[in-house]
């Protein structure tokens, strides 16, 4: 069997691990969180069958050490915004909404390949982004659960001192751990909170005490209803990019960003 087949093979049978866990877990709820339950399967395995369109790089190797601070400058205003983290002026002529995980190849991917140019388009003022960091993947790490504790991280950060959530973010995905290997430890998210300038110990106990873990839950479990989504027959997995209440298809083109500013300014 070559090394495709077998890579496929083992996706596969990630995926179906991914489902039936996830249908355990929601084996309880009532009819409305059990086609919620269905949607989520449906997002791990699509993020299973290879991050949605991206390959990332990912190491293994990282989690063992501390998680190397990356520095992006930012010159715009930050906020959270309950479970969403909105960065960009209010100024500014076009607004996306970004859906992420953390732990998901694909997304890493669509920060390496978009990554900068977004934030020169943040930098210059010309754009806002409200990040959604969603908690999709919980199951698929060893031990389980650096989805969302990392998605939490990313939310104390922006509490404590929002103009470090772009290094934060940037860092996460510039060594990003493997599916299905260890994640990062709420230690090592927290000296990455140190490293990169947050003072204090509010997030650190933010950060150990899961304290945004419902308000993200929440927002997962009810991703399918925001705008766009509504339209495009419900959400399909991470990454994803809404532009005025559509959802963007970045692979077709090269200048979707500069097109979405454009259109968006008239």
């Amino acid at each position: 069997m070559g090394g495709a087949e077998r890579n496929a093979r083992k996706r596969k049978q990630d995926a179906a691990a991914a489902a039936k866990a996830m249908a355990a877990a929601r084996g309880k709820a009532d009819r409305t969180k059990m086609w919620v339950g269905v949607a989520a399967v449906v997002v791990i395995a699509a993020a299973v069958f290879g991050g949605i369109y991206f390959t990332a790089k990912t190491d293994s190797a990282t989690t063992s050490t501390a998680i190397p601070a990356v520095k992006v400058n930012p010159t715009y205003p930050v906020k959270r915004d309950n479970a969403v983290i909105v960065a960009g002026k209010d100024s500014a002529k076009a607004t996306v909404d970004l859906y992420a995980d953390f732990l998901c190849p694909g997304c890493g991917g669509f920060e390496e390949n978009f990554g900068k140019q977004i934030q020169d388009k943040l930098n210059a003022g010309e754009l806002k982004v409200r990040y959604h960091m969603l908690p999709m993947l919980v199951k698929l790490s060893k031990p389980e659960g650096y989805s969302l504790d990392s998605a939490n991280a990313a939310m104390a950060i922006a509490e404590a001192d929002p103009s470090k959530f772009p290094d934060f973010f940037a860092s996460l995905y510039a060594k990003q751990p493997k599916e299905n290997g260890a994640g990062y430890t709420k230690d090592q998210l927290i000296q990455l909170g140190k490293d990169v300038g947050v003072t204090g110990e509010n997030f650190a106990n933010d950060i150990r005490n899961g304290t945004y873990n419902k308000p993200l839950q929440d927002a997962f479990a009810n991703v399918d209803n925001d705008p766009g989504f509504k339209e495009a027959g419900g959400f399909n997995g991470t990454p994803a990019v809404v532009a005025g209440n559509k959802v963007v298809d970045y692979r077709q083109s090269a200048t979707w960003l500069d097109d979405i500013i454009k259109q968006q300014a008239g």
